[in-house]
């Protein structure tokens, strides 16, 4: 049996994202989900929405079919 992975180059929030510090937020998603590490990636609410601005993802955690993506925001395009 498999594991199903999905491969993502953004970061898509969905307004679910929780801050932790300054520039620091924490953003639970579903299923098993693989990110570039220490590489400027877009932040998205949403996949058609414009960009947010630009993070740097520090770690991914995964468990329980959660993955758990710490990252640290560089640019911010808006503040909406």
């Amino acid at each position: 049996m498999g594991m199903p992975l999905e491969l993502n180059t953004m970061i898509v929030t969905k307004g679910r994202e929780e801050r932790v510090e300054e520039n620091l937020f924490l953003l639970e998603k579903s299923g098993y989900r693989l990110y570039p590490i220490d590489i400027p990636i877009d932040v998205r609410r949403t996949i058609e929405s414009d960009s947010s601005g630009i993070a740097v993802i520090k770690k991914v955690e995964w468990q329980n079919n959660i993955t758990i993506v710490t990252y640290q925001l560089i640019a911010l395009n808006s503040t909406n």
